[in-house]
Order: C-alpha cells, then sequence, then structure tokens
C-alpha cells in the first residue's frame, strides 16, 4: 500500500473539487464561467490555492476538456457489421460514428463548444498527454476508412479521417448555431447521414 501525507491528500481533493466546479460552470456558461474567484468561491477555498494545483486556468480547462473527450469517446462504439460486404457494414459504422458526434454536441453544446472554443495564449503549447487523448479519437474513424480503401497508406488515411470529421463537424456547428439557423435534431442527422454516406460511397467505388 502506497502511504499518501495529508497534504497529497488535500491537493488532490481540492484538484477533484475544481474540476467538478469547473465543469458545472461550463455546461451552465461556456467558457464565461470559467473565473478563478466564482470558482474558488463554490469549492471553498482562496483564488491562490487553485494556482498550487494548477498552472492556470487553461490547465483546468484542458482537465475538463479531457474529460469531455473521455464522454465523447464512449458514444464512439462502432456499430458491428452484419452483412457480407465490408464496404458496406464500413458506410454503416462512419455513418453511425458521424451521429454519435452529432447527438452528443447536441446534448452537452456548451462543454462541446469548449473544446474547440477555448484558445492558448501565444507561446502556451497543447499538453502531449491532451494531444494524444485527442488522436486517439481518430482511430475510430481510420477503422472502417481502412476497409474502404485498403491501399491509402496510414499517413492517408489518417488525414482522410480527419478531414471526415471536419466535414460532420462543420454541418453540426453550423446546425447548432442559434445566430444562422438552428436545425433540429432529426433534420441535423438526416444531413450528417447524407454527407457521410455520399463521402463514404466514393471512397467505396474509388477503390474498386
Amino acid at each position: 500500500m502506497v502511504y499518501e501525507t495529508k497534504a497529497v491528500v488535500r491537493r488532490r481533493t481540492l484538484r477533484d473539487a475544481l474540476i467538478a466546479a469547473a465543469e458545472r460552470a461550463i455546461e451552465k456558461e461556456g467558457l464565461r464561467g470559467m473565473k478563478a474567484r466564482e470558482l474558488a468561491h463554490t469549492v471553498g477555498c482562496a483564488v491562490g490555492a487553485i494556482y498550487n494545483v494548477f498552472t492556470d486556468l487553461d490547465d483546468l480547462i484542458f482537465a475538463v476538456n479531457a474529460l469531455t473527450l473521455e464522454q465523447l469517446e464512449k458514444t464512439l462504439t462502432v456499430a458491428g457489421g452484419d452483412t457480407a460486404d465490408p464496404h458496406a457494414d464500413a458506410i454503416k459504422a462512419l455513418v453511425h460514428l458521424g451521429l454519435a458526434y452529432t447527438d452528443y454536441a447536441t446534448a452537452n453544446t456548451r462543454r462541446w463548444r469548449v473544446l474547440f472554443d477555448h484558445r492558448l495564449p501565444d507561446g502556451k503549447q497543447v499538453p502531449t498527454w491532451y494531444t494524444a487523448n485527442l488522436a486517439r479519437l481518430f482511430v475510430y474513424i481510420e477503422e472502417p476508412l481502412r476497409k474502404l480503401a485498403p491501399a491509402l497508406s496510414p499517413a492517408r488515411r489518417a488525414l482522410l479521417a480527419r478531414s471526415l470529421f471536419s466535414a460532420v463537424h462543420g454541418i453540426v456547428l453550423v446546425g447548432l448555431e442559434e445566430k444562422l439557423q438552428h436545425l433540429p435534431l432529426p433534420v441535423l442527422r438526416e444531413q450528417v447521414t447524407v454527407m457521410v454516406e455520399a463521402m463514404a460511397k466514393g471512397l467505396a467505388q474509388d477503390s474498386k
């Protein structure tokens, strides 16, 4: 058994409390809710205590975003193939992924938007551990793409996965934008399905 000092326990407890408070603030107000004084008041600590467990608020946002990525990943379970046609199964899997992403963004819009709205100050780099977590999600797209176009190199396949994600993300982002024309979820799902199927079928045709 590893012995932990009281200071270590207090530090971890404060860290967990701040992450939970930040999650609630983001779910309520998005990035506008990330105010050090209000977070400190919520967890009952001094403002300075925040910076004993996080370098700055950017690092706290990364901690929340990491949990958002975990939630998102749980929704990206690929539908199992049930036909004799691997291309059909791959297309089905890609549509499933696109719709899962759409559903998550619609149900968790504020915390989903923080994944993309968060901007770092000049000179600060995205943590490598966070980049690795983000990259892992693209594997879910790359696998059905491998079945659709096995001749693609891993590098080309990875790039295509990001392009396909960008297309879905763009539809969802515009569809949920209230300043433009907020689309009902059924319409948004239909648009994502049409776009993903068109791209996937074209790729499958080109690979024959």
